[in-house]
């Protein structure tokens, strides 16, 4: 106790009476454990008296000590989850009643809905929630853009990528250009109250309301259903366009700051262009590789396998907002590329799981995104200036029709299915612009941009115009001019593996043609990836399992689990092979196919031999002259000694089949002189038609072309005599020598005096029976041989 205070009071004999301990340190602290007590030792917790009240802090007793209101501690999650559910209350409403879904979008009623909400959040006296920008772009864009870089349609969006890119990027460009320009002249023709609003704030105010948004786009084309061409251009336009958006905007920003914009400043600005895209898309890249590898070593514990794809994707949109690269581009690229691998390892269970919760999330996001734009219509500061929000609306239209018909013409020049009007349409009506304008409007800064409240005002018209007006009327137009739809039926296995050989097909005469196309370089990157890649980012046998057989159990399993999910197990079609319901619960590990590998020689040699032997398409060939084409008289025998033997060939087969020969068929002028040359013996000028002229060959060598002799060559007519009615065709006019009788060949008819004798001589050395095909050099047949 010589430890104590010397003002300390007395202990007392029970815990219950203690007093205060002394204001420097505790008393259990102070006191020396070999010296105190074990009646005495005072544990912490009985610092304060057992009713838990103080000198001057005694509680008002309840009637139930646990109830009680306490709404400060749970306000922020609740209201949250009843925003939530407001909005999953609407969209389920929505789409209860057909008769308004069939009629306005699902956005547009959305923003009603927020409109109405606001104004009775308004009317009862409180201030209506804002959708601030941060909220927007960390929480509420990520899974819309994730859902849609995870599920892209790869390969309608590379065969499209070169116009996606010139409408996203060259499209854009002019948008803001043309747009900023132009509200220019009109704030400085506009009167006191618009010509303070400089050169570089209508353009940044330009670049903001130029980029199509994909929020809106993804709402209004998947209730439209329209074909993948047209969904594939508008929505990956919508996408890319978000890095030249995201350029233009921090580089006006940061130029309105600069008090001289110099030439280096505008070159720097361009550059940063390509730093923004790229770096966003090797951030993507990055985390995409790194999911997919970590996915190799999850199958012991599946349950976390669609978290990885989540975190990964989130962490890769907010390490390039970090550094103000493209958030959209790296969660477009992290997507695309940790598909394929990553469900190649994980289960389907996992899969449905992504699929689902991924849908499930982006719909809800899109929800508050249009309920909030209503709300903080109502809640948000305005000014209005007619001559400001009319001008931003026509220029908007104007600058984008323009844009589609010039750029559309450039891009048929090199596209093989062309874009027809109608397309070109319905690209330049689909340009809707949502919440990242409103969002990115909201982010400026009063000290620099004093006139932020008329530029959000005027963005909040152009979003509502293009979302009411142009999303409601889309439906109709579309149906007025009969543009393709979508598919609904899914493609069949036989389509997808038709698609692949046909790949393969295009790539093999690419390779030919010495012409580096597409397929090209695609068929490059799937070696490289089935050499390298796979091999490091996929687990198991599945790595060195072909394409089309890897494709071909995907589609398998998938039918199979379809078939039980649908109730149809006990009656399993005979199309379904046996191969589905063993990839449900694979009991043993498939066997490793063997597959027959060529040596690196026998490869070259194969190479070799095709290029040795193959055209090459991109040397110049001769064109086509008739001028300078030389007859080859020995070939012009070859070809009537061949129509001789297949006439002959047909009439013996004609002779056994009816036993009777035809009659013989007077052939007309045009065949008679068609004729002359394949049997001259058949054939003489009229006797009475002296005055036309005369054809003489010489048999002995109907190969050279000086046996040909033309006499009395006088046309028709002439020479005092009329032309009989029997030479009424022009051109050369024939008769037989007599008559041919039943049983005659019309090709070998023998002339006057000819025994039957020899007729069957003639037709025996023209053709002596079914034999081998004589070879090029043999001697023609001459007359009289």
């Amino acid at each position: 106790l010589h430890a104590l205070p010397l003002h300390a009071p007395p202990l007392p004999c029970t815990p219950l009476a203690l007093a205060p301990p002394a204001p420097t340190l505790p008393l259990f602290l102070l006191l020396p454990r070999s010296t105190t007590a074990p009646g005495f030792e005072i544990h912490p917790l009985n610092k304060q008296p057992a009713n838990g009240s103080g000198e001057g802090h005694a509680k008002p007793r309840k009637a139930f000590p646990v109830l009680g209101i306490d709404y400060t501690h749970v306000r922020i999650p609740f209201e949250i989850s009843l925003w939530i559910l407001l909005a999953c209350l609407m969209k389920l409403g929505f789409h209860v009643i057909p008769s308004v879904s069939n009629i306005v979008p699902e956005s547009c009623l959305l923003i009603v809905v927020g409109l109405l909400v606001g104004g009775l959040i308004k009317g009862v006296g409180e201030k209506p929630p804002i959708l601030k920008s941060d909220i927007f772009f960390l929480f509420l864009l990520p899974p819309i853009i994730l859902d849609a870089g995870y599920f892209l349609p790869l390969r309608q969006f590379t065969e499209n990528l070169g116009t996606i890119l010139i409408f996203a990027v060259v499209g854009t460009l002019w948008n803001a250009f043309f747009l900023g320009g132009l509200m220019y002249a009109v704030c400085q023709l506009g009167g006191p109250g618009l010509n303070h609003i400089g050169l570089l704030a209508n353009l940044l105010f330009g670049s903001i309301i130029s980029a199509v948004d994909p929020v809106a786009v993804l709402a209004v084309f998947e209730e439209i259903h329209i074909n993948e061409l047209l969904h594939i251009l508008v929505f990956g336009e919508s996408l890319l366009n978000d890095a030249v958006t995201v350029v233009l905007y921090h580089l006006f920003e940061e130029f309105a700051n600069f008090e001289q914009v110099t030439i280096i400043d505008i070159i720097l600005g361009f550059l940063s262009f390509f730093v923004v895209s790229l770096g966003g898309v090797f951030v993507g890249v990055i985390y995409g590789v790194i999911a997919a590898f970590t996915s190799r070593f999850t199958s012991h514990i599946r349950v976390i396998e669609p978290l990885f794809v989540f975190l990964y994707s989130y962490m890769a949109y907010l390490s390039a907002e970090l550094f103000h690269l493209s958030g959209i581009m790296a969660l477009i690229a992290s997507g695309v590329v940790m598909r394929p691998y990553v469900e190649a390892n994980i289960s389907h269970k996992s899969h449905t799981t992504i699929k689902y919760f991924l849908k499930m999330w982006s719909s809800v996001s899109e929800t508050l995104i249009f309920i909030f734009l209503g709300v903080s219509t109502v809640a948000g500061h305005h000014y209005w200036n007619w001559t400001f929000v009319i001008s931003t609306l026509l220029f908007c239209l104007i600058a984008r029709v323009l844009g589609v018909l010039v750029l559309t013409w450039f891009i048929n020049k090199f596209r093989i299915v062309k874009l027809t009007p109608k397309d070109q349409f319905i690209i330049a009506y689909g340009g809707l612009r949502g919440a990242i304008a409103f969002s990115l409007c909201y982010l400026l800064d009063y000290k620099h941009f004093g006139m932020r409240d008329m530029f959000l005002t005027a963005i909040i018209t152009v979003i509502f115009f293009t979302v009411f007006v142009q999303g409601m009327t889309i439906r109709p137009l579309v149906d007025l001019l009969a543009v393709k739809k979508k598919q609904e039926t899914k493609r069949s296995i036989n389509e997808e593996i038709h698609t692949q050989f046909l790949d393969h097909l295009l790539t093999g005469i690419e390779d030919i043609c010495g012409h580096y196309g597409h397929h090209h370089w695609k068929d490059k990157l799937n070696r490289f990836n089935k050499k390298y890649v796979k091999k490091c980012l996929i687990a198991g046998e599945r790595s060195k399992e072909p394409q089309l057989i890897a494709f071909y159990h995907k589609m398998e399993m998938k039918q199979a689990i379809e078939l039980v999910e649908s109730g149809g197990i006990g009656k399993i079609p005979s199309a379904v092979s046996t191969v589905s319901i063993q990839n449900i619960n694979p009991k043993t590990l498939p066997v490793e196919r063997i597959l027959p590998a060529l040596s690196k020689d026998k490869e070259e040699e194969i190479r070799k031999i095709l290029r040795n032997n193959l055209q090459k398409t991109r040397q110049r060939l001769r064109s086509y002259n008739r001028h300078t084409l030389v007859a080859d008289p020995y070939e012009e025998a070859w070809n009537q000694m061949l129509l001789r033997r297949q006439k002959a060939r047909q009439l013996e087969q004609k002779m056994n089949n009816y036993l009777t020969v035809p009659a013989h068929k007077l052939d007309s002028p045009t065949m008679s002189r068609a004729r002359i040359g394949s049997d001259p013996l058949a054939y003489e000028p009229k006797a009475d038609s002296e005055n036309l002229p005369i054809i003489t060959i010489d048999p002995a060598s109907p190969q050279s072309p000086e046996s040909v002799d033309l006499m009395n060559e006088e046309p028709k007519g002439c020479g005092g005599l009329p032309p009989s009615p029997e030479e009424d065709e022009e051109g050369l006019v024939m008769r037989v020598k007599e008559p041919s009788s039943p049983g005659t060949d019309d090709v070998f008819t023998p002339g006057t005096g000819d025994s039957p004798s020899n007729q069957r001589m003639l037709r025996c050395l023209s053709d002596p029976g079914p034999r081998p095909e004589p070879e090029e050099g043999e001697p023609f047949i001459p007359k009289g041989q």
